[in-house]
């Protein structure tokens, strides 16, 4: 099932037709609209006459997470606050949050995507869903039940954490679908296993994760655990929310609906664009949102991307699941590591929990020093201690095979690592960089 057929299906000239089309307006629009973008577009030499299609977008300059904090809390707005029916602001660490907000009509858009992603998964019209995002300033929890309302799912708002809850309205009111972050949906299984419940047998058919990065051996470990789909969703709250990528049914790659969310795939070094299949840090222009639209807004996330035509039948370019950030990346002795590498190589070693902590520091005068803790199961930690030190042995030699720099490996008792209701704190830099 297709939700917006003629949108999803359209012919690529069709679809780069309409791109430019709208490219053209949201240039003029902006321009005119938001003072920031005039004296970047001024800045940057633009005339408008020079976007007359699509392949014109190179001649845009960039947007970047700064240039939303440096103006907050309105600068970027391109419509007055009267206008907005809705405000979302990020959970920055440091300096202003960003901030973004919607008028009426972004929130359609926003459900109308939204419908698209969860159709995209597999949901159909009488389902029942249970969303376990969080709900109020993260995006997450009323992006995903705008586009059930729109779609016409049954909703059950239980929202992030109270896992026994969590638990007992799955039995209770048995919802085929669950949304959260793939970290908390396998703690939720060790939960359910406690409590006496076998997962397997859950309601469960999909589940639509994201918020976090997660490797393809983590989806394995959940569609295991769980007996369902495990699908990845993509989006930030810049562009919109979640509803930006979904993958569908047959997991090759997430289709990024690019008839109102632009993609390019950079170096992002140098800012040029990369060829098809390479790996680069994801650029969006937002072609059709009016309160806070975005002009080629540099995400971070590095994917490869292909315009190769899905089974499913969408036409829309697809995207990699993320394979790191460019704002996340450790550097370590001058080498550049993600902790997706290091995720990647856990969740393939057989006795190893699908949880664990990098640890960096550095003793004055020394060279970094990379600790890795690693839960293991109930039955391996238990063993005798040759067969742990085998264990860790291996660990260590498959991560420096990755990574090329030293490791220590400390490996830990199940639930020693602390758990996360959101997004895992996966790394703690402890350098006085």
């Amino acid at each position: 099932m297709i939700w917006n057929e003629s949108i999803e299906t359209m012919p690529l000239e069709d679809l780069k037709n309409l791109q430019s089309e709208r490219l053209t307006k949201l240039s003029k629009y902006v321009y005119e609209s938001c003072p920031v973008y005039k004296k970047k577009f001024d800045a940057h030499g633009m005339n408008l006459s020079d976007i007359q299609s699509i392949d014109d977008i190179v001649k845009l300059p960039f947007t970047t997470k700064m240039d939303m904090r440096d103006t907050y809390p309105f600068g970027l707005f391109s419509r007055p606050r009267t206008d907005l029916v809705e405000i979302h602001v990020s959970s920055g660490t440091t300096g202003n949050p960003t901030l973004v907000g919607y008028t009426r009509d972004d929130i359609s858009l926003w459900s109308e995507v939204m419908a698209r992603t969860l159709c995209c998964a597999g949901a159909e019209p009488d389902d029942t869903i249970q969303i376990a995002y969080g709900y109020g300033l993260f995006t997450g929890g009323l992006g995903f039940h705008y586009g059930a309302l729109e779609m016409g799912l049954t909703i059950i708002p239980t929202s992030s954490g109270q896992t026994k809850r969590q638990l007992k309205i799955m039995q209770d009111f048995k919802p085929r679908i669950i949304c959260c972050t793939p970290s908390y949906c396998l703690y939720m299984a060790e939960e359910a296993k406690e409590l006496g419940i076998d997962p397997r047998k859950a309601s469960w058919d999909i589940g639509i994760f994201g918020a976090e990065p997660w490797s393809e051996a983590m989806r394995g470990e959940i569609e295991a655990v769980w007996n369902m789909l495990a699908t990845d969703v993509y989006g930030l709250s810049e562009i919109i929310g979640p509803g930006v990528s979904q993958e569908c049914t047959y997991k090759e790659g997430l289709h990024i609906y690019s008839d109102v969310f632009y993609p390019e795939i950079i170096d992002p070094e140098t800012g040029q664009p990369v060829a098809e299949g390479e790996d680069g840090e994801l650029v969006i222009t937002t072609l059709t949102k009016q309160g806070i639209p975005l002009i080629r807004y540099r995400t971070r996330d590095i994917v490869s991307m292909t315009t190769e035509p899905c089974k499913c039948g969408r036409t829309s370019p697809r995207v990699s699941k993320i394979k790191g950030r460019t704002d996340d990346m450790i550097v370590v002795r001058g080498i550049n590591v993600f902790p997706s590498q290091i995720e990647h190589v856990l969740l393939g070693i057989e006795g190893t929990q699908p949880h664990y902590q990098i640890v960096i520091d550095r003793a004055a005068h020394e060279l970094d020093q990379v600790e890795i803790m690693v839960e293991v199961g109930e039955k391996i930690f238990s063993d005798e201690i040759k067969q742990m030190n085998e264990l860790s042995a291996k660990i260590k030699k498959e991560i420096e095979a990755v990574l090329s720099i030293g490791v220590t490996v400390h490996l830990v008792e199940p639930k020693t690592i602390e758990r996360s209701m959101g997004k895992s704190k996966r790394v703690v830099d402890k350098r006085s960089l």
